[in-house]
């Protein structure tokens, strides 16, 4: 459900700054000068749409369409072509999205949503209300560099620009550039197609270039941070199972997960999933500690089957179960202090291992716990172990880590974490433009690019322009009802669920 504070807030906002304008263009003695200063600062405002329209940035386009003819022409045609297989590839990624949202739909299985390639993004609801900053910087850049790709291939085009502008929708930003209409029904499709398959090149370009900055992000940042030698805790949710004094804290290095070794944020990712699916470790304990005065009372199953041996609801023991070695065919179990028994302890799955890296007689003792119960230790030195009994997922989401290292005491932890985040978001949104801007739907550059496509490759088999027009209808309305399709039932999946 959308969060109703949110709602609330959005609401409010609009609902003011519209009465305000109402007022204003009401008023007898402020309308006149009210609508002056709009205009003259080129302001639009209509419900839940606010728009600025400026001419500063004219000679700025005018400079780029400059340089390197030769290059550019190049470059826009790749746009051309880019655009065209876009087109195509964007219908092909709508109808399996479509598919799997209705199979998630019927199936209710979790995972089905996280293998989709399109979702929509609701402020407050899929997306934390504590990255907003990032989502709507990124969404506006793209946004940006989309109408910079228009501006300098229609001034290439001699086709003239109006101005350029942002704009705010409800809560999401946005950029457009207004090009002469007459200019641009002149030139011939082709011309048109560089122009307005130009944006979703450039989105495309952004994409690809924050990505290769994503992942060259180590050798930028090497002489700074270092990685490979553990995941840097950068927060940790406050009340969670890693919350606590002898839990983790805002710059601990997390080295391991039992006996599996962690060198970054995947492999730490990649050993809670391994612990997830096998079975719980056990550990060489010495058989001298293994006394019945550990025992605190007789054994009994749970309800899931499960057996447990320690009925004082005790935060510091635990119910061990163990194989005696002279009697390998019955299960013994006692409920130990957990931190004592595994302090220092090898890891092992048998009595076996425990004897050939022992001299001292030595027995496997493995903690009872229900089932998709694990009991963990987090290696995060110089400090203890931190011990961690419960769900393995419940672990992963209850901390925030990175891979780099600071190599020096004054540099901050959230640097490497910013630009990382930031860069996913772009990668993100701006791939999400080229491929939503691709489609050929009302109102988007679909539909202008799939106009010039048809005039440019239909007009000596179909010779009648009413009928190039008609089949450009028709295909233009099955590509808007797909993309409604899956906004609608996308919207749904994320606030009615």
């Amino acid at each position: 459900m959308i969060p109703v504070p949110l709602l609330v807030c959005v609401m409010g906002v609009w609902c003011a700054v519209y009465l305000a304008d109402t007022l204003l263009r009401s008023s007898v003695t402020h309308r006149i000068s009210y609508e002056s200063w709009l205009a003259s600062r080129g302001l639009m405002l209509s419900p839940f749409h606010l728009r600025w329209q400026t001419t500063m940035f004219n000679r700025l386009f005018a400079y780029c369409a400059r340089i390197n003819p030769r290059a550019q022409y190049l470059w826009f045609n790749s746009g051309l072509v880019f655009g065209v297989v876009a087109m195509v590839g964007s219908v092909v990624l709508l109808t399996q999205t479509l598919q799997q949202t209705l199979a998630q739909m019927t199936t209710d299985n979790p995972r089905m949503g996280s293998q989709q390639a399109l979702q929509v993004v609701v402020p407050g609801v899929n997306l934390p209300t504590s990255q907003l900053a990032y989502f709507f910087i990124a969404l506006l850049l793209s946004g940006v560099i989309h109408e910079l790709g228009h501006a300098v291939a229609a001034l290439r085009e001699q086709v003239r620009v109006n101005g350029f502008g942002i704009f705010v929708f409800v809560v999401y930003p946005g950029a457009f550039v207004d090009l002469f209409t007459t200019h641009l029904n002149i030139i011939s499709p082709t011309q048109q197609l560089r122009i307005f398959c130009a944006g979703v090149w450039h989105n495309f370009v952004l994409c690809v270039a924050a990505l290769a900055f994503l992942f060259l992000l180590p050798i930028f940042l090497f002489p700074m941070y270092s990685t490979g030698g553990g995941a840097l805790v950068t927060e940790v949710v406050q009340g969670s199972a890693a919350d606590g004094p002898r839990g983790l804290s805002v710059g601990d290095i997390v080295t391991g997960l039992e006996d599996c070794p962690v060198r970054g944020v995947d492999d730490w990712s990649s050993c809670l999933s391994r612990i997830s699916f096998t079975p719980q470790t056990g550990y060489c304990v010495p058989g001298t500690s293994l006394q019945p005065s550990w025992a605190h009372g007789r054994a009994f199953k749970r309800l899931d089957g499960t057996m447990d041996c320690c009925s004082n609801n005790s935060l510091t023991d635990l119910c061990f179960s163990y194989m005696k070695p002279q009697d390998k065919n019955s299960r013994e179990y006692a409920c130990m202090p957990v931190r004592k028994m595994v302090t220092g302890t090898r890891v092992c799955r048998t009595n076996d291992d425990c004897a050939a890296h022992s001299h001292a007689a030595s027995i496997c003792v493995t903690p009872s716990l229900e089932n998709q119960t694990r009991f963990i230790r987090v290696t995060h030195p110089p400090n203890t172990h931190m011990l961690f009994v419960g769900y393995p997922p419940h672990l992963q989401y209850a901390v925030s880590l990175t891979n780099f290292l600071p190599r020096f005491g004054f540099l901050h932890l959230d640097l490497p974490v910013f630009l990382e985040t930031f860069c996913k978001y772009v990668v993100s949104l701006s791939g999400a433009l080229a491929v939503v801007n691709s489609v050929p739907c009302f109102a988007l550059d679909g539909q202008w690019m799939l106009n010039a496509l048809l005039e440019a490759t239909l007009v000596t088999v179909v010779t009648d322009r009413q009928k190039r027009e008609l089949i450009g209808f028709f295909l233009l309305l099955a590509g808007s009802a797909l993309l409604a399709a899956n906004v609608a039932l996308g919207l749904w999946m994320v606030t009615a669920r």
